[in-house]
């Protein structure tokens, strides 16, 4: 049996809900605008501005213009989409083996290497040499650029390394003894004990690749090669510089 609310209980879940509802706009009407502007032709976003709500014509310029082949737009989305997908799956592949090894409590040298790992975390080689390293390896305005220099992230590295340092060694020396070899060990062992953990990383990868547009502005020279977030950047610098003029 429902008890019945009293009004002071009735009033609190009212203006609860009032409260809960502006709130939700607050949240989604940037996400409308958003959809609703890209909605529009260029004239009507010259005459009203780029945060409509209610689009007075709908046009799909902007999609024709993001999604037609051969676009800068297109091929910056298509380019931005290999960076994550391979640059992340090559990262992980190169991360956890080192995390293991390094994690690995009676290898010799162990603490020699996580010492010069964390050196190279804290210590960079410098802008101009890092880039001259590039250009003679040749991977100036190439896709590899963005990946190849970047494959292992010290801090990942790390973090990694005392995730699988937290797994019980005990489980190791099972397989051991059962006749696997290390390289069984990390791939039948404790790669899928740290399903959650290599995920983790993973999204931290994904999401430096995403965003990161530096290094690409730096070694890509030609326009269909360079990532969606340089794009976007060149675009918003002009937009800037034409601000400036007017």
């Amino acid at each position: 049996m429902r008890m019945k609310q009293s009004p002071g209980e009735i009033t609190f879940g009212v203006l609860n809900l009032i409260f809960l509802t502006i709130l939700s706009l607050i949240f989604v009407v940037p996400f409308i605008s958003i959809i609703s502007t890209s909605l529009i032709g260029v004239d009507e976003w010259a005459r009203r501005g780029a945060y409509i709500l209610f689009p007075q014509k709908i046009e799909f310029t902007a999609y024709k213009t993001l999604l037609t082949g051969g676009s800068r737009l297109a091929t910056g989305f298509t380019a931005s989409i290999l960076r994550v997908l391979i640059g992340t799956g090559l990262n992980l592949i190169f991360t956890a083996p080192l995390a293991y090894v390094i994690g690995k409590r009676n290898i010799p040298g162990r603490i020699g290497m996580t010492l010069f790992i964390f050196i190279t975390m804290v210590i960079g080689g410098g802008l101009i040499p890092t880039f001259f390293l590039i250009d003679r390896l040749q991977l100036t305005n190439s896709f590899w650029s963005m990946v190849i220099p970047f494959l292992i992230s010290p801090w990942n590295l790390l973090i990694m390394r005392n995730l699988f340092m937290a797994l019980p060694e005990s489980l190791e020396e099972a397989a051991i003894i059962d006749g696997a070899t290390p390289m069984q060990v990390l791939v039948r062992v404790i790669l899928p004990l740290s399903t959650a953990s290599i995920a983790t990383i993973g999204l931290f990868y994904a999401v430096w690749h995403w965003n990161e547009w530096f290094y690409a502005f730096l070694y890509i020279n030609d326009t269909f090669k360079l990532p969606l977030q340089v794009i976007l950047k060149n675009i918003l610098d002009a937009g800037m510089i034409e601000d400036t003029e007017m």
